[in-house]
């Protein structure tokens, strides 16, 4: 199963291969919604960070990505499981007072 990546397109090229030269397994990442581009900022952000990622719709989400242009059940992001750990701390962002402010 090739979890959305194509077979010689950027995600396949970018994704971490096996000794066997398949392409690692896909590790589940988060579900964000599409309504406020949340999911095209976060793959971008990923990216920006040398995480390669791949997105699948649950249930009828790639209908409704097909009929109206985003899926209402919002989009599972997935991530090499090797860099799992990695994304998970992008996720959690800057804290709020990192101290950066005292003084000013």
């Amino acid at each position: 199963m090739s979890w959305g990546l194509h077979e010689y397109g950027k995600e396949y090229d970018a994704w971490p291969k096996g000794p066997d030269g398949e392409p690692e397994e896909p590790a589940f990442l988060t579900n964000c919604s599409q309504i406020d581009m949340a999911s095209d900022m976060l793959r971008n952000m990923l990216d920006a960070y040398g995480i390669p990622s791949t997105a699948r719709y649950p249930g009828d989400g790639a209908f409704g990505k097909v009929m109206i242009g985003m899926s209402g059940s919002g989009v599972d992001i997935f991530v090499p499981k090797s860099l799992l750990a990695d994304a998970q701390e992008l996720l959690k962002g800057v804290p709020e007072d990192d101290g950066l402010q005292e003084g000013i």
